[in-house]
């Protein structure tokens, strides 16, 4: 049952702009589905979708292609670059400020990235924490993210 619902969950957010949980929470009860908002949280992690701008300047949910190619890492570049407002270094740990409802595309992006200084991220609605080995590291790693930027 979850493999039928998280396909359809891809097939909900590739025909529609799904903006919230609810709604595709809602979406998918339309299709048959019973689901809870946290069996959606918990499927919206597993399928590690993220928000992106979408028309009239919401965001909406979306995938990212199953095969790592260089066009994946350049949409990982896109929406880090789209998200990114802000970073200051607190020791070992890296803070990066962005866009309103996108620091889990922004640190999926991060994640996605394979910075070898990157020990994990945290993202909460505008701002992602990453824990960094050390501080040279984490100076290191600013100069490479200001360089993609």
């Amino acid at each position: 049952m979850k493999a039928k619902r998280q396909t359809k969950i891809l097939e909900i957010i590739a025909n529609y702009e799904v903006t919230t949980q609810e709604e595709l929470a809602d979406r998918l009860q339309a299709e048959g589905f019973q689901v809870t908002q946290a069996t959606v949280s918990r499927d919206i992690r597993e399928l590690h979708l993220y928000k992106v701008p979408s028309a009239g300047g919401r965001q909406k949910y979306a995938a990212l292609p199953a095969k790592e190619d260089d066009a994946v890492t350049d949409r990982y570049m896109d929406t880090f670059r789209a998200g990114y407002v802000s970073m200051a270094q607190a020791q070992n740990i890296l803070v990066i400020r962005t866009v309103s409802g996108m620091a889990s595309g922004v640190a999926t992006a991060l994640d996605a990235m394979n910075f070898k200084e990157v020990i994990g991220t945290i993202a909460g609605d505008d701002t992602i924490m990453c824990a960094i080995a050390s501080v040279e590291e984490t100076t290191s790693l600013m100069e490479k993210i200001q360089a993609i930027l």
